[in-house]
């Protein structure tokens, strides 16, 4: 039965992965995910799972993978430089064709930073820190409720194509406190039904079939060539079947706002100003980053004056907007980076100026 009640967000994403069938987790404190460790010690044990604080972000990825490898399905979550020391791993699991779900509360950087919200992580996520040619479904959520509900669903994706995918949050998603309805609890697998519906996995071979070994090594060029390409009609299937995106306002718009996550909902109370001004606004609101949903694009009104990408970050969402945007409309940017975070009254503010220079 499903559940509503009011939740911190870190608390709530670690509750939906425990209902979504989360059976191990792995992670190291950073703020601001802090919350999610302390809540799967408390918690995921009660649903017979198993909790490991590893004792770096390193040592996370790689017992992730470990555990993954066994068919039980693995969360992990940590903050951008975590995630960034976790690169490495996620290009391991990509190759070797591991699910994990992995959580990321971003804040402001580069480097440690600080501890405020923050949306440059884009290009790590959407591009890869990691080596060679991959990819990882990243999921952008804009409330504490999708939150819950891209976790849950993003189980299932990542058991269906044998692949990591990450959610990509804030600082002030993770913080903040919403009702928010839970979803049933999936029902647990035994090693049985593991076994049969994972024929992939090292859990064991009982004597009933031949020893296996996963790795991402592949000494032979023509070898890893296959291998590759093998990967890459994977990811073109994500491409297709993947793309989630929200369009608000697009009909006859001047100017179209294209913001994610947090920003998002600041944008969403700008373009409210912007009509008392009467300035007619609209928001392409990207669900998934990558595969980025270029198709949302075709929807602009061919009167818009301007397409504005709006971040928490110096324009590394600008990249896949004007790739979008194919040359149609003129994009600019509004941006504040370092864990600061503008008003609505400052996004509209600077969206009337973009749009006078352009008349």
């Amino acid at each position: 039965m499903e559940e509503k009640k009011l939740m911190k967000g870190n608390e709530a994403f670690a509750e939906a992965a425990i209902r979504g069938g989360c059976h191990l987790y792995f992670g190291y404190p950073i703020t601001p995910q802090n919350e999610i460790p302390e809540y799967m010690s408390r918690e995921l044990s009660k649903h017979g799972g198993s909790f490991v604080q590893a004792e770096s972000e390193l040592a996370a990825v790689n017992m992730a993978y470990g555990g993954a490898l066994t068919g039980h399905n693995v969360f992990l979550s940590s903050s951008s430089p975590g995630i960034a020391l976790m690169q490495e791993g996620i290009s391991f699991m990509c190759s070797a064709e591991i699910p994990v779900v992995m959580l990321n509360i971003s804040r402001g950087g580069p480097g440690v930073g600080g501890i405020q919200p923050g949306q440059a992580d884009y290009r790590q996520a959407t591009k890869g820190g990691g080596n060679g040619d991959y990819h990882v479904p990243v999921f952008a959520p804009a409330s504490v409720q999708e939150s819950v509900d891209l976790i849950y669903d993003a189980i299932p994706i990542a058991e269906r194509y044998r692949n990591p995918v990450m959610i990509l949050a804030d600082g002030m998603l993770g913080q903040m406190m919403e009702p928010v309805t839970l979803p049933e609890h999936r029902a647990v697998r035994s090693e049985a039904e593991l076994l049969a519906e994972k024929p992939w996995a090292l859990n064991g071979h009982g004597d009933k079939r031949e020893r296996m070994v996963i790795q991402s090594l592949h000494l032979k060029p023509e070898e890893l060539e296959a291998h590759n390409m093998h990967l890459e009609e994977k990811y073109q299937s994500m491409r297709k079947e993947l793309p989630k995106y929200q369009i608000k306002n697009c009909k006859d718009a001047e100017i179209v706002f294209v913001a994610f996550g947090t920003m998002s909902r600041i944008v969403n109370e700008a373009i409210d100003q912007l009509k008392t001004e009467g300035i007619t606004a609209g928001l392409i609101r990207p669900i998934t980053l990558w595969p980025f949903p270029e198709a949302a694009f075709d929807e602009i009104d061919p009167s818009t004056k301007v397409v504005i990408s709006t971040e928490l970050a110096i324009g590394q969402m600008m990249e896949d907007v004007k790739s979008a945007v194919a040359g149609r409309f003129p994009v600019e940017l509004i941006y504040r980076t370092g864990g600061m975070v503008p008003t609505p009254m400052e996004v509209a503010r600077r969206a009337k100026q973009i749009l006078e220079a352009i008349r």
